[in-house]
């Protein structure tokens, strides 16, 4: 299974963005996808999950300004991402979990410019 992510890029501070991460697989049916990120010499941390049922989790640096939605019937995961600024600078993952097994993207960039 390959998560492909898309939609970052290089953004104004107080814009928006949108992430997108879809399984290759049709019939993944992961129990959460969600998505992390990584800022130059900083540990990967969580931004946002969401599981199957729809029960969302956020890190507090970003409730408020970020959505996480999904598409089951896709098996796609969104970050919906408003307010940027400086410190949401970083390469954002995303994650699946399916039966124990965890998957990851590869990452995309996402820089927010002053």
């Amino acid at each position: 299974v390959q998560l492909l992510e898309s939609g970052g890029c290089l953004v104004q501070a107080g814009g928006s963005l949108t992430l997108s991460c879809v399984a290759s697989v049709i019939t993944f049916r992961p129990s959460v996808m969600g998505w992390y990120r990584q800022a130059p010499g900083k540990q990967r941390e969580l931004v946002a999950s969401e599981s199957r049922g729809g029960n969302r989790d956020y890190a507090d640096s970003v409730k408020g300004r970020f959505t996480i939605s999904r598409d089951n019937g896709k098996d796609t995961v969104y970050l919906q991402m408003n307010s940027l600024n400086r410190d949401d600078t970083a390469i954002y993952y995303c994650k699946a979990q399916s039966f124990g097994i965890t998957y990851w993207g590869q990452g995309i960039q996402v820089t927010v410019s002053s």
